[in-house]
């Protein structure tokens, strides 16, 4: 089959991949001039299948109004507010219920576990070297953050995660660069847990997709999409639709301005987050693998020779303007737990990206209703730990095979 992709962060590259190894005729579309500018530029890095979780949950509408007069607020509302940001906040808050919340995480979990397997899969069968490392550390300040995270550990305990809860003299045994002056109560630690490079997996991923023959178009803007027996791929500048037997919409955040005319709204907006990256000034000082500060919901990560601090939670406002109090919050936690380990006078990278979320948690996976037109969207801060799996899932289902794991409510029908 000719089969279109449109977008090449992870998920498209990932599905690429997935297809031309399936033997499909695979052409991205991508607009940016390389793979995973945006979205999968700068994230976190963590794989964490057991803490990937819907951001609908129960009392996290409470948690977000507490927030919004906070310093260093973990979640924050920019104005101004669109149309599509408001009604995305009602649905949101509709799927905090229980039950909804409950079915969702079964849904988040199940892809997430089975997409870290490929993931391991394909980087031992096609050797790919990629700075990561692994072990996952949750740190907690207070004995009140220890007691606020219990349900989340028996979320992980439900799901056969292993993990230890552990005083701080063993945090510090297995991050020795942990600031002594930094008094904490303890943490989480997850060894089967990880962190790498997004970014660079993306890059050697898409190397090996044009190996098997997969066509990267970049710079190259997607005007619209004909579904149909054969649906077609407009171009910007070119007269005519471009045929193909199938198309794969991974478009992130543009993929509502290419539904829309189709007759099909999905609620995605942008939810940014930010990232602050630096070289390590001494590997002695610098943190071994990924840990997460509980109390501000910020990520530190060992990336190779750079330590990445990321984190926040922000709707609304100009996409263009980075909030400063957002950035002053990765330094505060950095400087908190490794204070001697990043170079912060030189070669520092400041990035905001815009991650497109669906407003109960889960991606939208498979068929669009539309004849020709496949789905793989709405990942939201998770696009990294589900790609993998993501992609495979959604090739099985265009070859017509039924995929390893259970999509059961990852279809648009979930939406409707």
């Amino acid at each position: 089959m000719r089969v279109a992709v449109i977008g090449a962060g992870i998920i498209g590259v990932t599905t690429a991949y997935e297809l031309a190894a399936d033997g499909h005729e695979v052409t991205v579309f991508e607009r940016r001039g390389a793979a995973a500018e945006e979205t999968s530029f700068a994230n976190a890095g963590v794989v964490a299948p057991g803490y990937v979780t819907p951001w609908a949950a129960p009392g996290m509408p409470a948690k977000v109004l507490g927030h919004l007069l906070s310093r260093h607020a973990p979640v924050r509302l920019g104005l101004p507010l669109s149309g599509d940001e408001l009604s995305w906040m009602w649905r949101w808050w509709r799927a905090c219920r229980l039950e909804t919340y409950q079915a969702n995480r079964a849904r988040l979990q199940r892809l997430a576990f089975y997409s870290r397997e490929r993931l391991h899969a394909l980087t031992a069968a096609l050797q790919l070297e990629y700075d990561r490392s692994d072990g996952y550390m949750v740190l907690l300040r207070s004995e009140k953050d220890a007691r606020l995270v219990q349900p989340g550990l028996q979320v992980l305990r439900d799901a056969g995660v292993g993990f230890r809860e552990i005083g701080a003299d063993d945090a510090r045994l297995i991050e020795p660069a942990l600031n002594p002056d930094t008094v904490f109560h303890g943490a989480v630690h997850l060894p089967q847990d990880e962190v790498g490079n997004c970014r660079q997996f993306a890059l050697l991923l898409k190397d090996e997709a044009r190996k098997l023959g997969a066509q990267f178009l970049f710079n190259t803007t997607v005007a619209g999409i004909e579904p149909g027996q054969t649906p077609g791929v407009r171009v910007d500048g070119e007269a005519s639709a471009r045929p193909f037997d199938a198309v794969v919409l991974c478009a992130g955040l543009d993929a509502g301005a290419l539904l829309r005319p189709l007759g099909l709204r999905l609620p995605l907006v942008a939810v940014h987050g930010y990232s602050v990256s630096a070289p390590v000034r001494e590997p002695l000082n610098a943190p071994r693998s990924a840990l997460m500060d509980e109390r501000y919901k910020v990520a530190i990560s060992r990336l190779g020779n750079r330590v990445r601090v990321a984190g926040s939670a922000e709707i609304g406002g100009r996409a263009s303007a980075k909030r400063a109090s957002s950035l002053q919050t990765l330094y505060k936690v950095l400087r908190d737990w490794f204070p001697g380990a990043a170079v912060l006078s030189s070669g520092v990278q400041e990035w905001k990206g815009a991650r497109p979320m669906l407003p109960d948690g889960p991606p939208v996976l498979g068929a669009s209703g539309l004849p020709g037109l496949w789905l793989n969207l709405g990942h939201g801060s998770s696009g990294w730990a589900l790609s993998c799996g993501s992609a495979r899932a959604v090739a099985d289902r265009i070859a017509g095979r039924t995929p390893e794991v259970d999509l059961e409510g990852l279809d648009v029908e979930r939406l409707r």
